[in-house]
């Protein structure tokens, strides 16, 4: 007769005590609120970035816009607000650390709390783009990999801390986390313990991208280093995921002669992917909301891929483009 054991709350693994400690909402709908959480989203002021701070506060989310172009992140939380969101700008260089930490802490001193760390600023300038390997300067490499991977590290570094901080607060009692502003600004919902950190990488991670050595590696480190924080902040009820995007249309194609152009392209592209079209940037969002909330609760160190299935079946490798027709 096999041998019978009584693992108790108290003795799981991970913490995963706390791990269990999930809501459980009626409704499915109701696990995709957002409402009550607060969001940081780097590079939010266009494309991708843009499209998922725009899901999230539909989904009643308080949004920090963080980007280095202050024009452009004021017009996404100007949108924002426009449609009965929360939402503020936030200037950030986020291949400083310190900056890096100036922006958790804003989103602290604005909303009260950080619930939600999206780490998708990144720079793919194709700068090793018909060069030789030796011609590349460390300038360019260490750019690239600042922007593209540093900026995650030190984003969840300073968003973890946090995090946690709340979830003990929370533990104590306390009312509000440390530097919580004034008054309370959240909404009525209370959001659960823990927190969520989803980085976004890239589909060039997975395979060779000669176009930017840089960009490939640094998104690659992405996917590895969401890995490793989500089996090192899971004791802290902290889930870390990763969206990986694929070629993916990063604004509607403008009127006139240049959307013209940006048509032709993206159908030319779009011939080479099983699903016969580019993805479009709003596409990210309902993904983003579903990483970012209860619906998710049992999701952590994963990679999401959303490429039309590209990687699965593509017809041919990134940069390829045959010279006799393909039948």
């Amino acid at each position: 007769m096999g041998a019978k054991f009584h693992v108790s709350r108290e003795t799981l693994p991970y913490n995963a005590a706390a791990m269990t400690n999930i809501q459980h909402p009626t409704s499915n709908i109701a696990r995709f609120s957002l409402e009550g959480r607060t969001a940081i989203v780097t590079g939010a002021g266009r494309g991708l970035g843009r499209a998922m701070s725009l899901a999230l506060a539909s989904a009643g989310a308080n949004v920090v816009c963080a980007a280095r172009s202050l024009d452009q992140i004021e017009r996404t939380a100007a949108d924002i607000t426009a449609n009965g969101g929360r939402a503020v700008a936030h200037t950030t260089d986020v291949r400083d650390s310190a900056a890096c930490d100036a922006l958790i802490q804003r989103a602290v001193s604005e909303y009260g709390r950080l619930d939600i760390m999206l780490s998708n600023a990144g720079i793919g300038d194709m700068r090793s783009a018909g060069r030789e390997l030796w011609d590349i300067e460390d300038d360019a490499w260490r750019d690239t990999l600042e922007v593209n991977l540093s900026s995650a590290f030190y984003c969840a570094r300073a968003a973890s801390k946090v995090m946690v901080a709340q979830n003990e607060a929370r533990a104590r009692g306390a009312s509000a986390p440390p530097n919580a502003p004034n008054g309370d600004v959240s909404r009525e919902a209370s959001p659960p313990p823990g927190g969520v950190i989803i980085n976004v990488a890239s589909g060039t991670a997975t395979r060779a991208y000669t176009l930017d050595i840089g960009y490939g590696s640094a998104k690659a480190g992405v996917i590895a280093m969401t890995k490793t924080l989500s089996a090192m902040l899971v004791k802290h009820d902290i889930r870390v995921n990763c969206i990986i995007p694929g070629y993916v249309l990063q604004a509607p194609a403008p009127p006139g002669e240049a959307g013209e152009r940006s048509a032709v392209f993206a159908q030319a592209r779009g011939k080479y992917l099983p699903v016969q079209r580019l993805g479009e940037a709003w596409e990210l969002g309902p993904l983003a909301i579903f990483l970012a909330s209860d619906a998710s609760s049992y999701i952590t160190g994963q990679g999401f891929v959303i490429d039309g299935a590209g990687l699965a079946g593509g017809l041919a490798p990134t940069s390829f483009a045959p010279d006799v027709s393909l039948k």
